[in-house]
């Protein structure tokens, strides 16, 4: 081998010279760095790995069959994409047991991260990240599927404050996909779509989120995005309570429920001119912790403090306003009670705007007609907050029972 002009092989001189870079890189950048840019140059030699690694959340699974289905009184995840499609033209009975057969294969097997068959992408598949897909029927469906439809299976009555766009409004098939990771989301609903075009168009898409998971500790109430707390009230998943709220109990629906959907536009820019005091006693809850304005209690129990609505001022005032939004939304009809599951949105502002923010509100109910449209009566009335929110988008779907391993979806319909 010939020598170099320093009587050293080539190889030895070209060794030399790149240790004596990776030392300038050392004095540049610091012996942590430094070590990774030697493995990257071909020492391979690895960082030392934690012997105890964390836990990851991505691989945890929500089971899919039971008797209900998943995605409703299942701890709401990090972010959702809610997506409403439209039987195409000339699709039938037949047609939809075809469809339901092959989403349920899909949401069966994505939700334990396994890929859908025909998954051109199998590696997005593995982390689930608690991910579960809940369908959901609209008033077309059912007719074409042959069946009688609950009588509250149609658009809502028309409310003052409503401003809708078709846009976000109505649709003949829901799904609702929600996980604690936004690929994983984007994964699904893509398969979900390719397997259902044959049978469907999209209507619409909506996109919302939560606290990313692990922000704060499990059971926290979520807040939108004027900062309130959403969703004090709650039933609790798994008591009668939310049972008698949530279950319907007749025909093919039994073991399922219905859900509204309904976008509701904030103005954050107006909101934001308001002062805090303003902001509490709009809503009729301290900002801070969630807790009712008549609470004399601190720190996060509080929140669900029982409000007091008879409580008055020294000046003789109601401590909580009449027309505070948790006023209006209260019933002494024990009935008139909803589940939410809502998301935030926050899309690309249009014009000079700096914000087109929301609620992607979300709320389950066995009765529709019974339980969410008198609360929406009373807010349309007299709600303070419909200063600043505004309804731009609502659709109704009659969510069908789960179903067994073997079974599918909407087989209490279709069957």
């Amino acid at each position: 081998m010939a020598a170099s002009r320093n009587g050293q092989s080539p190889g030895v001189f070209r060794a030399n010279r790149r240790h004596f870079l990776l030392g300038g890189a050392i004095a540049g950048i610091g012996a942590t760095t430094a070590v990774a840019a030697d493995y990257a140059l071909g020492s391979g030699r690895r960082p030392e790995q934690d012997p105890t690694p964390t836990p990851l959340n991505g691989s945890n699974t929500v089971p899919f069959y039971g008797e209900h289905q998943a995605g409703i009184a299942t701890d709401a995840q990090a972010y959702a994409t809610v997506l409403a499609l439209d039987i195409r033209a000339g699709v039938d009975r037949d047609g939809l047991r075809r469809m339901m057969l092959i989403l349920t294969d899909d949401a069966a097997r994505l939700t334990q991260g396994q890929s859908a068959l025909a998954d051109a992408e199998p590696e997005l598949a593995v982390a689930p990240a608690r991910l579960t897909v809940t369908f959901g029927f609209g008033q077309r469906f059912v007719e074409i599927a042959q069946a009688e439809a609950p009588g509250w299976l149609r658009p809502l009555p028309s409310f003052g404050v409503d401003r809708l766009e078709p846009a976000f409004s109505d649709g003949d098939l829901l799904i609702q996909v929600a996980a604690d990771d936004p690929l994983t989301i984007a994964h699904t609903a893509r398969m979900l779509l390719k397997d259902a075009r044959t049978f469907t168009t999209v209507r619409w898409t909506q996109n919302g989120f939560r606290r990313a998971h692990g922000s704060v500790k499990a059971g926290t109430t979520m807040r939108n995005l004027f900062g309130q707390v959403d969703g004090t009230s709650n039933p609790v998943p798994g008591t009668d309570g939310f049972d008698h709220v949530v279950w319907n109990t007749d025909g093919w629906l039994a073991g399922g429920t219905s859900v509204v959907v309904r976008r509701i536009s904030m103005d954050l820019d107006k909101w934001d001119r308001l002062d805090r005091g303003g902001k509490e006693q709009s809503v009729g809850r301290y900002l801070s912790n969630g807790a009712p304005l008549t609470s004399s209690s601190v720190g996060e129990a509080a929140e669900f403090d029982e409000p007091d609505f008879a409580a008055t001022s020294r000046a003789g005032f109601p401590v909580i306003p009449e027309f505070s939004h948790i006023a209006r939304a209260r019933s002494d009809h024990e009935d008139e009670r909803i589940f939410r599951r809502a998301y935030n949105y926050d899309d690309r502002p249009a014009d000079d705007a700096i914000s087109n923010s929301g609620l992607l509100f979300i709320s389950f109910q066995a009765d529709v007609d019974a339980q969410f449209v008198p609360i929406q009566d009373r807010l349309d009335q007299l709600d303070l907050l419909n200063e600043w929110t505004i309804p731009i988008g609502s659709a109704v779907f009659a969510v069908p029972p789960g179903c067994l391993d073997g079974g599918y979806v909407g087989e209490t319909i279709l069957g």
